[in-house]
């Protein structure tokens, strides 16, 4: 059985490697939102869809492994609010209608945040579960936003909300895959 003392020393998350929590914790915040701000940048407008093709799955959903639940949690929240501010860092293409995904990162990064604290990232394998199931809960906040935002009804909103961006998801998943579990071989030398 382990100690509080052996507990606080072994990281949950990659970012706990860093030192000065306090300091390292506010930096972390701000940082994954504006990371998230910058892979919405990098929007490709697809035809039949408001919803613009981003990287910002993958950035919230790396931030949500490496941050762990309470700092991706507010790091999303920081995303959204600055968004909502008027800071023109959405994807922009997406308009209202997209808004919803943004609201799903909140949930997304904190339920893949929680599962990497618990070693959600430390195999391929494991990864994978994570991060497919991180990617489904933005479509499950997303796509009821689409419906209501567009008027679509769910086989239109899976249409154009969902089905575009499987292929790119599973590449994000993959690459998720590859890198989370070399990240902590990587952190354990």
């Amino acid at each position: 059985m382990a100690t509080d003392a052996s507990a606080v020393l072994r990281p949950a998350v990659l970012s706990d490697l860093i030192p000065g929590r306090l300091v390292r914790d506010v930096a972390l915040v701000v940082a994954a939102a504006g990371l998230t701000g910058v892979a919405a940048q990098v929007s490709i407008p697809l035809p039949g869809t408001p919803v613009p093709l981003t990287l910002q799955t993958f950035a919230v959903l790396l931030a949500g492994a490496a941050l762990g639940l309470p700092r991706a949690l507010l790091g999303m929240s920081l995303y959204l609010l600055i968004g909502q501010l008027g800071v023109p860092w959405f994807a922009p293409s997406g308009g209202n209608a997209t808004l919803g995904y943004v609201v799903g990162f909140i949930l997304a990064a904190s339920v893949v945040g929680a599962l990497a604290g618990r070693g959600g990232d430390r195999t391929p394998a494991r990864t994978v579960v994570t991060m497919t199931l991180g990617t489904l809960l933005i479509y499950a906040v997303g796509v009821p936003w689409l419906m209501v935002a567009t008027g679509m009804d769910l086989p239109s909103a899976l249409a154009a909300g969902v089905v575009p961006f499987l292929i790119g998801d599973a590449i994000k998943v993959a690459a998720a895959a590859g890198l989370l579990p070399a990240a902590w071989k990587l952190a354990r030398r």
